[in-house]
């Protein structure tokens, strides 16, 4: 019974930090996974740098991307922020 005592507060502070800590931060990366996997030729995205492109080609691990309408870059995946959604 001591044991169990013992050990009780630090299986609870165990499931809290599971509850608040580690479990929103796999749900945050699910849900940017799946935003990755739904982006298409002619989206715009906010890269990590804050720039705002347009997707010209899907390929597996890279964007290219339109920086104007002279520039053409690849954009590894694992530098987009989200995806731009115009605000007017």
């Amino acid at each position: 019974m001591e044991i169990l005592q013992q050990i009780l507060p630090f299986v609870f502070l165990i499931a809290i930090m599971y509850f608040v800590i580690i479990r929103p931060q796999n749900q945050q990366a699910k849900r940017h996974e799946e935003m990755l996997n739904a982006l298409t030729k002619g989206d715009k995205i906010v890269t990590s740098g804050g720039l705002i492109v347009e997707i010209k080609k899907v390929e597996e691990s890279y964007f290219l991307i339109k920086l104007n309408n002279e520039t053409e870059a690849r954009l590894d995946k694992k530098a987009v922020a989200r995806k731009y959604e115009d605000e007017a």
